[in-house]
């Protein structure tokens, strides 16, 4: 795991993490295979365009003030993504795919990451995009409920990742400085918004993409949740 600069000359003992859920905990990926179920020869690029899209429409509605639920957007972007695709995609196949997206496969080293902050007396929360009924239902479907608190959703805030406000629930929850909590995420766009914020951070980086160009990195890289123990 690839220190920042900025930080590689003095220890980082954050107290508490809060993880992304969304590509982070939840593979977003795995409805890739019901969707080639559905159009064969076509279901990872659904499922990629449909992620794409869902994270546009987010931040569109974030920067016009024109909130719609998570649960919404992931729907709406599903049903302009098949058309883009030119797939048949009907009421039935859009409810097939989104009861798959409630229940998103858990990248296999969760649990252990988890169980060894809780050992470690680490309080370990989530800070996502998803609706709180959205949340509740994958982390149980995960098998995660019991290891995971708080659970924080952005919908109190009505903004998406990456405004200040959603980050905000996380100091507010925890009641600790951002410096003191490491956010952890999959998504490199997210894990630079939470250091802009003033966390301590972690991007996950499971398919060795570049990073992103924006005049700011985050605390650290690594390549699976298993990094987040380095901390501690």
């Amino acid at each position: 795991m690839a220190p920042h600069p900025a930080s590689a000359d003095r220890p980082i003992a954050p107290k508490a993490v809060l993880f992304d859920v969304y590509g982070t905990l939840l593979d977003v990926y795995s409805v890739a295979l019901r969707a080639e179920q559905m159009f064969p020869g076509a279901g990872e690029r659904l499922a990629r365009t449909w992620r794409d899209r869902q994270i546009e429409y987010s931040r569109l509605v974030s920067m016009s003030g024109r909130y719609r639920p998570f649960w919404q957007l992931t729907r709406d972007a599903l049903q302009v993504s098949a058309a883009a695709l030119r797939l048949p995609l009907d009421d039935a196949g859009a409810d097939s795919l989104m009861n798959e997206y409630r229940h998103l496969s858990a990248f296999p080293e969760n649990r252990g990451v988890l169980q060894a902050l809780a050992d470690r007396g680490i309080r370990a929360g989530i800070l996502s995009n998803g609706d709180p009924e959205m949340l509740a239902v994958a982390i149980r479907s995960a098998g995660l409920t019991e290891l995971i608190d708080p659970v924080l959703s952005v919908h109190a805030t009505r903004r998406y990742k990456t405004d200040p406000a959603a980050y905000a629930l996380g100091p507010v929850a925890l009641g600790l400085p951002a410096s003191e909590i490491l956010f952890v995420s999959s998504n490199c766009w997210d894990a630079i918004g939470a250091t802009w914020y003033g966390f301590t951070t972690l991007w996950v980086n499971r398919a060795d993409a570049p990073m992103e160009q924006l005049g700011t990195e985050p605390t650290r890289v690594g390549h699976s949740l298993r990094d987040v123990l380095e901390f501690f």
